[in-house]
């Protein structure tokens, strides 16, 4: 599925509308909110999950403390 969507003002920032198509696809409706994620193509939305979203947080933290001992192991 491939989708254009424009970048509108909303108040001093920026937003965009996400078709019903893709609202749907995504399980998600309006008020609902979205977990945006970086990948080396670009960025991903997926519906906002607390419980992912904490052992997310959770992981970066362990890298972050464990950040040479990591790259020791990558070596």
């Amino acid at each position: 599925m491939t989708s254009t969507v424009k970048i509108i003002s909303v108040g001093n920032s920026a937003g965009i509308i996400l078709p019903k198509e893709l609202l749907e696809k995504l399980r998600v409706s309006k008020g609902d909110s979205l977990t945006v994620t970086e990948s080396p193509t670009g960025v991903n939305l997926t519906a906002y999950d607390e419980k992912i979203s904490r052992q997310i947080q959770v992981a970066e933290q362990v890298m972050r403390d464990n950040r040479n001992m990591l790259r020791k192991l990558a070596q």
